[in-house]
Parts: C-alpha cells; sequence; structure tokens
C-alpha cells in the first residue's frame, strides 16, 4: 500500500509516519519546504505551494490513500491576520487536493482528513456522537466547519472519505500537555476557569493507531478519535500533578487573566466537549491508554 500524507513532518503526522513505515506501507508526503524533502526507499518527499496552486502531481503516482493533516497550528496568538491563516491554511490545501484528484490520473480510493472536537459547541450537559449536526459558534467551530464541507467535496469524485475529529492530544514531544506541565513542575499547577468544563483527550499513540485503523478497515465517515473516559480540566491538571509528584495547591486561574494573557484563543482552555469515543469502540478499536494517568505518564516519560 501506497499513502500520500500532508503535514507528515508536524506532531501527529511524524508519529503516524513512523507507525506507518514499522506496518510495511509506502510514504510519499507533501511538503512547502524544499530542505524537508527526503527521497528513501519507502518514504519521498514532493514539493507542494497550495497558496500559489502548484504541486508535483508525481506525487499521486501509485498512490491508494491520502491522509491529510496540512493546517496552521491554532496554538499561536489568533490575531485577525492569523484567524485567516488557520482557516486558509485547511480550505486551501483541502481545495487543491481536490482540484489535483478531479484532473489527474491516479488510483486514491480513500482518503482521510484531520478534523476538530471544537465543531462541537461549548456544553456541560451534552454527550456528542458524530451524529450531533449542532455548530459551535465560536471562530473554531466555524473554521472547522468550513474544513469538512472542503473534505466532503471528495466524495463527489467516487472517493471514500473519513473525517477524525481530534480532542486533546497527548504527546510529550508537542502540543498542549508539555506546556500545561511546565508550571506543575515548579508547583504552580492551576486549573482553568472553575475547571469543571470537559476535555476530551487521546494518547497520540492511539490517535495514529485510529488513523491507521480507518486506512485498513477502509472506514468512511466522522469519527472521534478521544479516549472513553474524558475527564474535568482540574482532574486532568491535578493527574499532571500527581504524575509529576508535585503538589497541587494553587488557586483557578480565572478566565478574565486567560482572556488578558492570550486574547480570543483562551476559549481553548474554558470550552467544554464532552465527546463519545462509541462509534470508533464499536467498529473494533481497541484503546491502548484508557487511563488518564497511565497516557500522562507514557507521554511525559515518568
Amino acid at each position: 500500500m501506497k499513502v500520500l500524507i500532508t503535514g507528515a513532518t508536524g506532531l501527529i503526522g511524524t508519529e503516524l509516519v513512523s507507525l506507518l513505515l514499522k506496518k510495511g506501507i509506502h510514504i510519499n508526503y507533501l511538503t512547502t519546504a524544499e530542505d524537508k524533502i527526503q527521497n528513501e526507499e519507502r518514504y519521498n518527499g514532493y514539493l507542494w505551494n497550495p497558496d500559489k496552486g502548484e504541486i508535483d502531481e508525481s506525487a499521486l503516482e501509485g498512490v491508494d490513500a491520502v491522509i491529510h493533516l496540512a493546517g496552521a497550528t491554532i496554538s499561536k496568538r489568533w490575531t485577525e491576520k492569523y484567524k485567516q491563516e488557520i482557516l486558509e491554511s485547511r480550505i486551501i490545501s483541502t481545495n487543491m487536493l481536490y482540484n489535483v484528484l478531479k484532473n489527474t490520473k491516479h488510483e486514491v480510493k480513500q482518503f482521510i482528513s484531520a478534523s476538530a472536537i471544537g465543531i462541537y459547541p461549548d456544553s456541560r450537559t451534552e454527550v456528542y456522537s458524530e451524529d450531533n449536526t449542532a455548530v459551535d459558534t465560536s471562530f473554531l467551530g466555524k473554521v472547522t466547519q468550513k474544513w469538512e464541507e472542503a473534505v466532503s467535496q471528495i466524495e463527489r469524485l467516487g472517493i471514500s472519505v473519513a473525517k477524525v475529529r481530534t480532542g486533546l492530544v497527548l504527546s510529550g514531544k508537542g502540543g498542549a500537555l508539555p506546556e500545561m506541565a511546565k508550571p506543575v513542575k515548579f508547583g504552580l499547577g492551576a486549573a482553568f476557569g472553575d475547571g469543571e468544563q470537559y476535555q476530551s483527550w487521546i494518547h497520540i499513540r492511539d490517535l495514529v493507531h485510529i488513523y491507521y485503523y480507518i486506512l485498513t478497515e477502509e472506514l468512511e465517515g466522522v469519527y472521534n478519535a478521544v479516549a472513553p473516559y474524558p475527564v474535568s480540566q482540574n482532574t486532568l491538571m491535578k493527574t499532571i500533578a500527581d504524575v509529576l509528584d508535585k503538589p497541587y495547591f494553587m488557586p483557578n486561574i480565572p478566565s478574565f487573566v486567560l482572556q488578558l494573557a492570550l486574547g480570543e484563543m483562551h476559549i481553548l482552555l474554558l470550552s467544554s466537549q464532552n465527546v463519545s469515543a462509541r462509534k470508533i469502540l464499536d467498529s473494533g478499536f481497541q484503546f491502548r491508554y484508557l487511563s488518564l494517568e497511565k497516557a500522562v505518564k507514557s507521554a511525559l516519560k515518568v
């Protein structure tokens, strides 16, 4: 099998590439940086520039499936200019893949795209399954909706499409967890807001295995990529403190302080989504990290 990956050098992409190579899968990947191109026996890089509409179409040769992870990080201050980049990096790149698949001879049968649980409305009472059609009114909710709509057009080409709505990814190599652990290491860990908002999390190894499972089982449709047992934000921070053997007694950080420090992106820390993993479980997928403590220990290598 040969897979084309976008975002292959990012946090999730790097881990996914490692897994797929171990499974004997050949990988082509698209990158905007010439110095990131490698050509090895089963790992080959190709240039693209979605902003300029440029792509090396030979990247599609012999490819059975596309895994689309590319998109500007949301963990950077949301100026109006950067918000546009967050949106366009997802929509323009997806539209470009649609156009190249539409206009180029290829053998692609499957398209798997990243998405986010941020599409679900902020709620302390709802449990969100993939059937829920409500969309959060926040910037992130609207971005995710437009992103998924762009991905859906690929179905028109007779290609099977899957969307992976991802929760808080626990990895020691990047993302939110190392940032959350920093103040904890100094005994300054504290919950955000009232600390009662739901955090639907997933260990990065389980996340990339979900991608592999969807790929090999040829699943289609929307799948929540979250562990089965979401926790409160306070429980998450306390678990990090327990794993690092640090005290946890600081008062919660009020929402207005977070807003002053982070601007609009402070909603990432305060929004609550209790997201169900039932659909992926019912398909036969088995999680390796069901316990938050085990997941945090593994991610932080404690």
